[in-house]
């Protein structure tokens, strides 16, 4: 026999494209252009309909005899079909309706970014430039607040605060997730205060982790790379990071992942020996213009600290010079000071370790606990560098 019927929306219209499909096979057919369906069929009763539409939830309507009068009206159904951020406003909204600017980047689009890590793809980013301090820490700048060290730029992971509590400021991604846990990276690059306090004046980027329950198993990478190639100051060098990741969800309800990656090499020196006070220049000595580089007494060295010839607290004058009889005027003597070479080490480690716990209530609510570690050896630079000598986090 063949059944018919009209399938409605919720204002009464016909409902073009519906599809019409009795439970459990696969014999369907869909609604004409004005909402009316008829479809053939052997089935036994009682048996069931289902309707089903783009923007409408699905409708079941059991059939129980041959007379069964068959008017369905289906209900709107919202869909989020955008990528959905949460850190503009901390819930769930649509990237197009988000009060301010957000850049998003995919895990693809961190995978194909050109650059030794993901967190370098940063700076491909609109209205972002990346200040590189040294191998370990890379700074996200926004609004134009250029500096060693943005106080004001927050970086979160999962929405937790990644700042170092003796430094006040993050250390780059030193504590941040690995390259094989990223899942997707969100950038503010105005100002995000309103919500997230002063620190987030210049800004705020969001980096999401994989779920546990969602991505499982076990991941590992060691890539290499050299740097110093030129030779100048100090031989090429390598640079290696081994990384691994293991997540693995005993049910539906029980999750865990860990995490941990190790890099090692050798950061760029500050060895350039130029006279600060040459001879030829307004220097701490301007009677001597012969004694210039190492044979000046005022000598003031690029990347030497204590010997500011022009500071006055670190020099000596010397009267009563003469040279074959002749009276010569004061001769200026700085301090011999310290090459920083000699107090900074160039050699970078970086040890990054955590675990997470997770336990999903329902699809729309997860509770996580983590853990993160991280040690670092390396170059902290503000208006000099400072030597981080196993700092850990």
């Amino acid at each position: 026999y063949i059944l018919s019927g009209q399938v409605k929306d919720d204002h009464g219209q016909p409902l073009i494209g519906t599809t019409v499909s009795i439970k459990g096979t696969d014999n369907r057919t869909s609604t004409d252009s004005t909402g009316k369906f008829s479809l053939t069929t052997q089935a036994k009763f009682p048996y069931t309909l289902v309707f089903s539409a783009v923007g409408y939830h699905s409708q079941e309507f059991t059939i129980r005899n041959v007379n069964s009068n068959v008017n369905v009206q289906l209900t709107t159904q919202s869909l989020l079909i955008n990528e959905v951020v949460v850190t503009a406003s901390r819930r769930e909204e649509k990237l197009l309706r988000s009060p301010v600017a957000i850049e998003k980047l995919s895990i693809t689009a961190l995978k194909q970014s050109p650059g030794p890590s993901f967190y370098d793809a940063l700076e491909n980013v609109k209205g972002v430039q990346m200040t590189t301090t040294s191998i370990t820490l890379k700074v996200p700048n926004t609004r134009g607040f250029n500096s060693p060290n943005n106080f004001r730029f927050m970086q979160l992971v999962d929405g937790v605060d990644m700042q170092s509590a003796t430094l006040g400021v993050p250390l780059g991604n030193a504590i941040g997730p690995t390259e094989l846990d990223i899942a997707s990276l969100e950038i503010t690059p105005g100002a995000a205060a309103a919500l997230y306090g002063t620190n987030a004046i210049n800004g705020l980027s969001n980096l999401f982790t994989k779920d546990p329950f969602k991505t499982q198993g076990l991941s590992f990478y060691h890539r290499t790379g050299v740097n110093h190639v030129d030779n100048i100051g100090v031989n090429a060098s390598t640079i290696n990071e081994t990384a691994i990741r293991f997540a693995k969800a005993w049910n539906d309800k029980f999750a865990f992942k860990v995490n941990g990656s190790y890099l090692t090499g050798t950061d760029w020196q500050s060895n350039t020996r130029q006279d600060q006070n040459p001879g030829n220049l307004k220097t701490a000595n301007p009677a001597y213009p012969e004694l210039t580089g190492a044979n000046n007494a005022a000598y003031d060295g690029w990347n030497k600290y204590g010997d500011d010839a022009l500071a006055g607290s670190n020099t000596v004058s010397i009267k009563g010079i003469t040279v074959d009889g002749v009276a010569r005027p004061n001769l200026t003597v700085a301090r011999t000071g310290y090459n920083e070479v000699d107090l900074v080490d160039p050699k970078v480690t970086n040890l990054k370790l955590d675990g997470t716990l997770a336990y999903k209530f329902n699809p729309d609510l997860q509770l996580s606990y983590t853990y993160r570690y991280g040690r670092m050896d390396g170059v902290f630079q503000r208006g000099n560098k400072i030597q981080l000598d196993n700092v850990w986090v």
